[in-house]
Order: C-alpha cells, then sequence, then structure tokens
C-alpha cells in the first residue's frame, strides 16, 4: 500500500471514528433528556447480497446502542461486521459499517425507519490474481425495522432487517464494477440500562 493510499485510510478511518463518537454523545445526550432507558444489543445475523449470481446467506454480526428520543422515537447507533465471496472466489468483500437510525415506534414493540453510516469496505483479491487489496470508505443508507419482544424487565429479543442501498464499488476484476447492496437480518438480545 503506498504513503499516500494509506494516509487516505487513516483519514478515513478518523473520521469515521469522529463521526461515530459524535453520534454516540447525541444518542447519549437524547436518553438523558428523554429520561428515558437504553440498550445494549448486541446480535448475529445473516447478509445476502442483492445484485450477484451467488446469493447465499452470510453470517454477520453487530453491536448497538438504541434509546428512545420521545414517546415513538428510538435512535440508535451500531456497528457490524460482514463479508462476502465475488468472482467464483477471486474476490472477497469485507465489510465493517457504522451506522446510525432513527426508528419510529407508534406500538412499543414494533419498529420502522432508516439511516445512513459509513462502510468501510476492504476488497481482498485472491493471490493467484496478482492484484492488490483495497480499502475503501462509502456513505450508505438502509430502510427497515424490526420486533422486540420482552423477556423480562432488563432483556428482550430484537429481530430487525433492513435493505442497504449503497454505490457501486469498482474492482479491479471485470465487469470491474459491482453493485454492493444487501439485505441484512439478525437476532439479538437487548439488554436494557
Amino acid at each position: 500500500m503506498t504513503h499516500l493510499r494509506r494516509t487516505e485510510v487513516l483519514r478515513a478511518l478518523d473520521r469515521a471514528l469522529i463521526a461515530a463518537l459524535i453520534l454516540l454523545a447525541v444518542l447519549l445526550a437524547g436518553v438523558q433528556v428523554a429520561k428515558a432507558s437504553g440498550e445494549i444489543i448486541p446480535s448475529v445475523g445473516f447478509t445476502r447480497p442483492v445484485h450477484t449470481d451467488d446469493n447465499t446467506a452470510k453470517f454477520s454480526g453487530g453491536l448497538a446502542v438504541r434509546g428512545n428520543l420521545g414517546p415513538m422515537f428510538k435512535a440508535e447507533i451500531g456497528a457490524a461486521y460482514r463479508n462476502e465471496e465475488r468472482d467464483a472466489g477471486l474476490l472477497d468483500v469485507r465489510q465493517w459499517p457504522v451506522t446510525a437510525s432513527l426508528w419510529f415506534a407508534p406500538i412499543p414493540m414494533l419498529y420502522a425507519g432508516g439511516g445512513a453510516g459509513w462502510y468501510m469496505t476492504t476488497l481482498d483479491y485472491a493471490s493467484s490474481t496478482g492484484l492488490k487489496d483495497e480499502t475503501t470508505s462509502k456513505f450508505g443508507v438502509h430502510l427497515g425495522g424490526g420486533l422486540e419482544v420482552p423477556l423480562g424487565p432488563v432483556a428482550g429479543l430484537d429481530l430487525n432487517g433492513r435493505y442497504i442501498f449503497m454505490d457501486k464499488v469498482e474492482s479491479k476484476l471485470p465487469p470491474n464494477e459491482f453493485d454492493p447492496d444487501f439485505w441484512s437480518t439478525s437476532l439479538g438480545l437487548a439488554i436494557k440500562f
């Protein structure tokens, strides 16, 4: 990786970290203002790319912090990890997004909404291609919703589904770009604090 490219990646990582810290501060301030409880939600799930010949679902994991912003709104900041293979195994796409979401919850158990995020993406080419790996950061948006089933006063099960929209990603393998949109479904344990 060239010095200039490494500097660009580090700058992007710095910006993503600063944005995540600001969003977390805003979320925590919103929780304090609403005088409501928050939740920490570790989750596991599956992602499935939309525009590819391989529609196999892949394992993913994540962690989110969610809090009430009022009687019918919830704010969330989260981070996740996912990967998928493309081009017959010649390309491994690894991604770790940091996202912020606003959920409308007219019924405490149901929520729907969307948000945006910073998607750090590494294109890991097979050694047989002779191509160097690349890491980029892209902006993406998501729409979705979920169901939270209480397990008691301090915990609940959280089932969440999202569709993630992103700009095309350039690749060094033919056809030289691909659409990275994907579905994500996760099951988490909402731990209230």
